[in-house]
């Protein structure tokens, strides 16, 4: 698909909302923006890190086959006391068009990413280097970020409220459902700022049924 993907239009809140509709748990926890003008989307290239071994393996050039628009993924297993991402590879995937990054741990160097406007998602950011502490175990294997399974080639959108993956076979259901949600949120809105009362209108457009589960027969 050429151009931004459908979803990329709508805010992580309408699409964390129709995962819920679909039961589906794509909302990545504790995992935030650098800053709050984040944003992204994109497709998944996976990473995931284990304890360095003796002797100690690499902490990865995968970077080299990272393409424009994917977004990399990195499982460090939430470790917040060294880091799997910094300067380098800000500087190398903003310059190769890489759409952002997505970590379950924490990064460094968070000045540049910043202020070239490179989109990060992390647990936080800490100093301490990965080398020697971390390694790569595997690349575009599954990973878990947030308590999310994501695998390579889902699509990961983020936002200020944080990050979210959804799986290629859930992206025309959740469109179509973030779409109605949407509009619905629109009408309320509408109709309050018209003078409608917040009751009235949550009552006419649904809103209390927009994320809730359905029930199968």
């Amino acid at each position: 698909m050429s151009g931004p993907h459908p979803l990329a239009r709508f805010s992580a809140a309408t699409v964390s909302d129709a995962l819920d509709r679909l039961g589906f748990p794509g909302s990545m926890l504790g995992i935030a923006p650098l800053h709050n003008g984040a944003r992204l989307c994109g497709r998944a290239f996976t990473v995931r890190y284990l304890t360095a071994g003796s002797p100690p393996g690499t902490v990865g050039d995968y970077l080299d086959e990272v393409a424009p628009g994917e977004v990399v993924v990195l499982d460090n297993g939430g470790r917040t006391d060294c880091t799997v991402w910094g300067d380098i590879l800000t500087a190398m995937a903003a310059d190769r068009g890489v759409a952002g990054t997505v970590i379950d741990g924490v990064c460094r160097d968070v000045q540049r990413a910043i202020g070239v406007g490179y989109p990060i998602y992390s647990r936080g950011r800490f100093m301490r280097t990965g080398k020697d502490r971390v390694e790569v175990s595997d690349v575009g294997r599954p990973v878990s970020v947030g308590g999310v399974q994501v695998r390579a080639g889902d699509l990961l959108l983020g936002d200020a409220d944080g990050v979210l993956a959804v799986p290629r076979a859930k992206e025309e259901q959740v469109l179509e459902i973030s779409t109605a949600i949407a509009e619905r949120e629109d009408a309320i809105i509408a109709d309050v700022l018209s003078g409608t009362t917040l009751a009235e209108a949550r009552v006419r457009h649904g809103y209390h049924l927009l994320q809730r589960r359905e029930v199968q027969p």
